[in-house]
């Protein structure tokens, strides 16, 4: 047997991985086309075509850009009315960003358990979050694993609330072969560095609302109304939006996205073949209503007991030894 590299040994995989982001002669087009246009922010051209492009990408109406999915998550808590004192159901286990964007409109906060086979949302424990105060559920799209949209839009209905996606994570994923983003009344999408499709920061709101839509444009843009006066301010807003730098690496990142979507699926499908014959570590369970999975991350769970008790911890540390990359998630 060999000797694992954190006993002495030596690695197993000694190739570096691909770095990210991915770029090319693309994005430096692109850029050189912002710089030499004289229009780097507002009225350039790149930031609509891309909203239209990733609007259609996503098979929604409507896509408007943001500064990232945080305050695309607050864009449209706040377009789907939103205010101090309401409550919003949140998934227990999601970056912080959720949570915060509910806290900065002084909402409130009322956590529901995930479902440990899918670490999306758990349907079946809203049921005893709901009060009068409830407005909003959103189920976050975990990894680039749609949640159970079925279940949830059901469970929205019956009380009368409204959904939105956190689909910060999911570029592409397809529930029934439908896009995420605009399943519910909304979805928030976060183009960050680590994204599959990244400007370095950037987010964006989707919705098939008309009014959604029109709010949301106007709150990213400090209240104006869309052809409006420039100095009329109608809502309270904020500046969340972006530059045209950031629209004209999008535009060559979403040209791009369909080839290293299938590259992702089929890296998944291989590890989940390897990793399933492994005892101890278990790849997610598959759903046929999830037509896509976005594979931003690949999830496993680990059981310590098929490994002789070896803690998580140094179960990662002794992989990231051996070359592969691997972390334990938020804490």
């Amino acid at each position: 047997m060999e000797i694992p590299k954190i006993l002495g040994g030596e690695p197993v995989r000694k190739k570096p991985f691909p770095s990210w982001p991915i770029f090319d002669e693309k994005e430096r087009e692109l850029l050189l086309k912002v710089l030499e246009s004289g229009r780097w922010g507002v009225g350039g051209k790149l930031q609509e075509e891309f909203e239209n492009k990733f609007a259609e990408f996503q098979d929604a109406k409507y896509a408007l850009l943001c500064s990232s999915g945080t305050t695309a998550l607050k864009i449209a808590l706040k377009a789907m009315g939103i205010s101090p004192g309401d409550e919003v159901i949140v998934p227990s286990y999601t970056f912080i960003g959720t949570a915060t964007a509910v806290l900065d409109l002084n909402a409130n906060i009322v956590y529901a358990d995930i479902c440990p086979e899918t670490y999306t949302i758990d349907v079946e424990n809203l049921k005893n979050k709901i009060t009068e105060k409830t407005k909003v559920v959103i189920p976050v799209h975990f990894a680039g694993r749609p949640a159970d949209m079925d279940a949830v839009k059901e469970f929205a209905e019956q009380h009368n609330l409204m959904v939105l996606e956190d689909a910060a994570q999911a570029h592409g994923a397809e529930w029934r072969n439908r896009r995420v983003g605009a399943l519910g009344d909304a979805g928030a999408f976060s183009f960050q560095s680590s994204k599959n499709i990244t400007a370095g920061e950037g987010g964006a709101v989707t919705t098939d609302d008309d009014e959604i839509a029109s709010i949301a444009w106007s709150l990213r843009n400090v209240g104006r109304p869309r052809g409006g006066p420039w100095y009329e301010h109608r809502l309270f807003g904020w500046n969340y939006r972006i530059t045209e730098w950031q629209a004209a690496i999008l535009l060559a990142q979403l040209e791009r996205a369909p080839k290293l979507m299938e590259k992702r699926d089929s890296s998944a499908r291989y590890l989940d073949k390897l990793l399933g014959e492994v005892d101890g570590v278990e790849p997610l369970k598959s759903d046929p209503r999830i037509t896509r999975h976005a594979y931003h991350l690949y999830v496993f769970r680990y059981d310590p007991s098929q490994f002789n008790g070896l803690d998580k911890e140094l179960f990662i540390q002794s992989l990231r030894e051996e070359g592969i990359p691997c972390n334990s998630g938020y804490r």
